[in-house]
């Protein structure tokens, strides 16, 4: 992992903010999700892309009970 140098701090409500710098160069503009994950002790942000829980595919997708399917996996589970 890279260091970026950036200090902030939590407000009471547990929200932090992402420098405008940052948030450019990674690509991340108003609105657009951000996904969270957990390493060890560490918390690990990351755009959100959707995409297939099955195959990762990131084309033709639709939501089934709130999970991504491709269509190609869909039609794949629609055989058995």
């Amino acid at each position: 992992m890279k260091s970026t140098g950036i200090v902030r701090k939590m407000d009471e409500l547990g929200r932090i903010v992402l420098p405008k710098e940052l948030r450019k160069t990674l690509g991340i503009n108003e609105k657009d999700y951000v996904e969270i994950f957990t390493e060890q002790d560490q918390i690990v942000l990351k755009k959100y892309h959707p995409s297939c829980v099955f195959c990762g595919s990131v084309e033709n997708l639709t939501m089934f009970n709130g999970k991504n399917i491709c269509d190609a996996c869909r039609a794949e589970l629609c055989q058995k």
